[in-house]
């Protein structure tokens, strides 16, 4: 007998479907359009085909020239200096190999960009980040657009290019599509020595040396950084979407299960084509209720902030229209279930061994708190998700997930949480909307009113820092570092010198229209903020001096000042430098969206953006 759905999530999901009815139907109609016109090799003239399948083997070429064979599009993010890219080198031969095990082909159709944000935080380059998201959905489109294939294998694992995959696999939406991880590296450093020597060096008690060292030890081989940052947060929604094979997030990329996984994905890839009997097209299986899933993991997880903006991104994909209510609302029902740093001390690895993501989709389905009557890449139902991958006398077997939790510090059941709520919620004010992660954040850090002090530049405030000129409370306002302004950059290097200020007691938080990490940490910070500097929102009007006031618990965020209403918005004192790449994207900057809209900067999936306000931003 299925358990009752909680009344929040189906309303919610309600909500969503309403909300989204005219935009739903229209994808939908653009897709089915596209499946029965445009969409397959049939299509193709002869010089196209043989333009298709000029440099494959002989075997695949002779198959392809019957026509009556599936083809498999394999879009690539590999590249060898992303430490969780770098597996994928070996993967397109793994999965030709399966694919013509069963009677198919696979082409590897394009590549994508994929930088790594740990390379450019607080660099120039990071201002390039959130926007190569757009470029690589680009960037499938382009590799999907030569009508050649039957479905799709997305190979990708970090912050904006899972995201970017998906939203271009969901314009192509009649394909089935598959996501394949190549999972974390082996444990190393603990997160929390790391983040120590990370505080210890902005204070000035190590030296580079000794930094180096840590962060060496603890990226340090092939996989996906250990902590749960947004590359991590990004393979629990693939699998909690059921765009997964069950298990295959959190494998070790040496493991034999990672090759096993992947050449099951091949396997199932061509099992739920068109006309093969269980058509299972992406654009069927990311609809409301497993954008509503995605938001509930993320809550149950402690997930990255990051993806209040990606989930709103990749649902205007798919036609639906989600907004940070949506996310406050599923916040209020799903409780804490996992302390994975920077909620916790352990990482990914533990947290795997523990039950991981598996025991945690058991007890939210138990719960009522997911959606289980959704459709997968495996079929109708969520439930094949509560179970674990192993492999016995060399097949690949599931069971399911362990009754109890290996480790209680890690994961908990739904009854016996860390917290009643996921952590992440919205702050509502005269400032604007914005986000805060408060998972991490101790309860007495959860209200902070002090006085602001303006900035704008992160270098502004790392000069006040090493000045002695911060040991005091305040409320450190980062503005125009949204979207509009400079393409939303991660402001992770301050962490460690708001953090060091903390544990000195001072009572310190931070407000921006930018982003932080999504091993967003310890100190209260209300991030995202919306309306952005740039396009005239109230976090212009702020001066050094004002009183801002954070408060998680009540969610506002509020100020007092004479005349605050009255007077005129901060106007960005310098331009854009460009140099290292930004010049290009000057035109992304101009058309992108809110944070809440997903900061889209694809003319057709984000906010229309009026001549007038393109004019206030400088290029």
């Amino acid at each position: 007998m299925a358990t009752r759905l909680n009344q929040t999530v189906q309303e919610v999901t309600e909500r969503i479907r309403a909300r989204s009815r005219t935009h739903r139907s229209a994808y939908l109609d653009q897709i089915n359009h596209a499946r029965s016109s445009v969409s397959h090799r049939s299509s193709l003239s002869c010089g196209n085909l043989a333009h298709g399948f000029a440099a494959c083997s002989g075997t695949d070429k002779d198959s392809l020239k019957k026509g009556d064979c599936v083809d498999v599009g394999i879009v690539t993010a590999y590249n060898d200096m992303l430490s969780a890219h770098q597996p994928f080198e070996t993967y397109p031969g793994i999965i030709k190999d399966a694919l013509n095990a069963a009677g198919a082909v696979g082409q590897v159709a394009g590549g994508v960009p994929a930088m790594c944000d740990g390379v450019t935080q607080g660099q120039p380059g990071m201002e390039l980040s959130l926007f190569s998201r757009d470029v690589i959905a680009m960037s499938t489109a382009v590799a999907l657009s030569h009508n050649m294939f039957d479905a799709t294998l997305c190979l990708g694992v970090c912050d904006k290019i899972v995201p970017g995959l998906l939203m271009g696999a969901l314009r192509f939406g009649h394909l089935p599509t598959l996501f394949i991880p190549a999972g974390p590296m082996q444990s190393g450093l603990p997160n929390p020595e790391k983040a120590h020597v990370r505080q210890l060096f902005a204070e000035g008690k190590v030296g580079r040396d000794e930094l180096l060292s840590a962060e060496s030890k603890s990226y340090h081989s092939p996989g996906t950084c250990t902590f749960y940052g947004t590359a991590n947060s990004n393979q629990m929604l693939m699998e909690i979407m059921g765009l997964h094979i069950p298990g295959a997030a959190f494998i070790h990329p040496s493991d034999p299960l990672r090759e096993a996984l992947t050449r099951a994905a091949a396997r199932r890839a061509v099992e739920i084509v068109d006309g093969g009997g269980d058509y299972r097209p992406i654009s069927g299986i990311v609809d409301e209720k497993a954008i509503v899933n995605a938001i509930v993991g993320l809550h149950a997880t402690g997930g990255s902030t990051n993806h209040t903006i990606h989930l709103v991104a990749i649902a205007r994909a798919a036609g639906l229209l989600v907004d940070w209510t949506d996310f406050d609302d599923l916040a209020s029902v799903t409780p804490l279930m996992c302390r994975v740093y920077p909620n916790g001390p352990a990482d990914v690895n533990h947290f795997h061994a523990a039950g991981g993501l598996a025991f945690v989709i058991r007890e939210l389905l138990d719960a009522g708190i997911l959606h289980e009557d959704v459709n997968t890449v495996m079929g109708e139902g969520l439930r094949a998700y509560a179970s674990q991958p192993f492999l016995q006398n060399g097949e690949l077997i599931w069971k399911p997930v362990t009754e109890n939790t290996a480790d209680a510090e890690i994961v908990r059941p739904y009854t016996e949480p860390f917290a009643q709520d996921g952590g992440l919620k919205v702050l509502n004010g005269p400032l604007g909307r914005a986000i805060i992660k408060t998972s991490a954040v101790k309860p007495d850090h959860h209200r902070i009113k002090a006085p602001a002090i303006v900035f704008e530049d992160q270098s502004e405030f790392v000069s006040a820092f090493e000045a002695g000129e911060l040991k005091r409370d305040f409320v450190a306002v980062l503005r125009f570092q949204g979207p509009r302004a400079n393409g939303m950059p991660e402001l992770h290097k301050l962490t460690p010198l708001l953090g060091s200020l903390q544990d000195r007691n001072f009572k310190v938080a931070l407000v921006t229209d930018g982003r932080m990490s999504g091993a967003s940490g310890k100190v209260p910070a209300a991030i995202h903020v919306t309306p952005e500097a740039a396009c005239d929102g109230p976090i212009a009007r702020v001066q050094t001096g004002d009183i801002i006031e954070l408060d998680a618990k009540a969610g506002t965020l509020t100020i007092e000042a004479e005349g605050f209403e009255e007077r005129a918005p901060a106007r960005l004192s310098k331009e854009n430098p460009g140099g290292m790449g930004r010049e290009l994207f000057a035109g992304f900057r101009q058309l992108a969206g809110s944070a809440e809209t997903g900061a889209l900067s694809i003319p057709g999936l984000g906010d229309p953006v009026p001549t007038d306000e393109l004019e206030k931003v400088t290029p």
